[in-house]
């Protein structure tokens, strides 16, 4: 399998990052394999969407959520990378697990 899991939906709170919030955190190289998709299906009404990275951000951006990294938004980008045959892509990772109170981590 390409990513650690597929999931729907994102178990972590809202964290209420823009964008520009997003533009802050530098990218680093992170295995396909270590990433928990939030996403089932790729859809291309909301790969098109203003708040998606296809036309923006040219990272991909996940959550570290108790100790997981979840692929919030770039799906596109890390299935182009296993096409190209890549183990690893770059990724604006926001970490959840240093910015919340351990109690609301549990």
């Amino acid at each position: 399998m390409i990513f650690k899991e597929v999931r729907d939906g994102r178990p972590y709170p809202d964290h209420g990052f823009s964008a520009r919030d997003w533009a802050n955190i530098p990218p680093r190289q992170v295995r396909l394999a270590d990433l928990i998709t939030t996403k089932r299906e790729l859809a291309l009404d909301k790969l098109l969407s203003d708040e998606s990275t296809f036309y923006g951000d040219l990272f991909s951006h996940a959550v570290q959520w108790n100790g997981e990294l979840y692929l919030e938004d770039g799906l596109h980008r890390a299935l182009r990378a296993a096409l190209h045959q890549r183990t690893a892509l770059h990724v604006r990772v926001l970490n959840l697990d240093d910015l919340l109170p351990r109690s609301t981590n549990e």
